[in-house]
């Protein structure tokens, strides 16, 4: 390699560094001791979070997901209730009584946040009354490029994009039937459209300041040798931050293994070369309430709320 190169290499590497070094930053508070959910390398102890139930439709119909109502499950895609925008407010105002170290209000479900208005309406309404709070959003980004400017002024300042795939031909065994402006697509052309609206969500997001993670469901013999790829992709495309999440077997993929956590481990060395890795996911429920891995004031919270248990159906 000739000195010019050298010094071109080290240049482009301390650049990057640079831009790991700043990762984070909302309103001029550092997300690592901010959110809980944001935080790399030490995960803060002392920082809560309060999820928001109020998505309950989706438009993906994902392998892996089985959305619920009820009270006991600890995974994503279960609340023990759906609740509205405002009634989101009356939650919050409680929530931070009881735990007045909350620092994030976030929406994760039980469905996708931007298949349906009111993830986005109950962001307005916290803006208002809890200025305060960082607002975070997570979706699978189908109608992210069509959405982002409402994203934008709804004040969202982190946002969790799901990206499982950037090769269609396994991304369609992933994700089923998908919803895309009164159409069902699915097989390569719905994957193809998933990928690429995902990856300019994800630009149109990053451009606008927003802070993006990136979550990726690691399923062995499916895309496991994609995770490098993918990760290389949604850094290139403004994502600051990766999760990768080991598959929890259930639906149509309940006879399928988990990674195991040499696996899961790998799979985090391969993306590191891209990317900043998030390492502490709770696989929080879509109505936790608190510090993750701490009391949880949920069920304080429902009490009175909790409706019969229930699943939801598919895209």
């Amino acid at each position: 390699m000739m000195v010019n190169e050298v010094k071109a290499f080290r240049d482009r590497a301390a650049e990057k560094d640079a831009v790991r070094s700043e990762i984070g930053f909302v309103r001029g508070r550092n997300l690592q001791s901010a959110h809980p959910c944001f935080a790399v390398g030490g995960k803060p102890n002392n920082k809560g979070r309060i999820h928001l139930p109020v998505s309950s439709g989706c438009n993906i119909e994902c392998q892996f997901c089985d959305r619920a109502v009820n009270r006991t499950e600890k995974r994503p895609g279960v609340t023990g209730q759906v609740i509205s925008p405002e009634e989101a407010l009356e939650v919050v105002r409680q929530a931070l009584e009881l735990a007045p170290e909350i620092t994030v209000a976030g929406i994760a479900g039980p469905g996708d946040t931007l298949a349906t208005p009111y993830a986005l309406e109950t962001f307005r309404l916290i803006g208002e009354a809890f200025p305060h709070l960082i607002k975070c959003m997570s979706t699978n980004g189908l109608l992210l490029p069509d959405k982002a400017d409402e994203v934008i002024a709804a004040g969202v300042e982190t946002l969790t994009v799901t990206v499982n795939d950037i090769y269609p031909e396994t991304l369609q065994y992933i994700c089923g039937r998908m919803h895309y402006h009164g159409k069902i697509m699915s097989g390569i052309e719905g994957a193809e459209k998933l990928i690429a609206n995902q990856l300019e969500g994800i630009r149109k997001a990053a451009e606008a300041g927003i802070t993006v993670k990136v979550n990726t469901v690691l399923i062995p013999e499916l895309n496991d040798d994609h995770i490098g790829d993918i990760a290389k992709a949604v850094a290139e495309a403004g994502a600051q931050i990766y999760n990768i999440i080991p598959l929890m077997p259930q639906y149509n993929m309940a006879d399928l293994l988990p990674p195991s956590c040499n696996e899961t481990d790998e799979a985090r060395r391969d993306a590191e070369r891209y990317i900043t890795v998030f390492r502490h996911c709770q696989h929080c429920r879509a109505d936790a309430i608190g510090v993750p891995g701490g009391k949880d004031y949920r069920e304080q919270i429902y009490r009175n709320r909790i409706e019969p248990e229930m699943r939801f159906s598919h895209g």
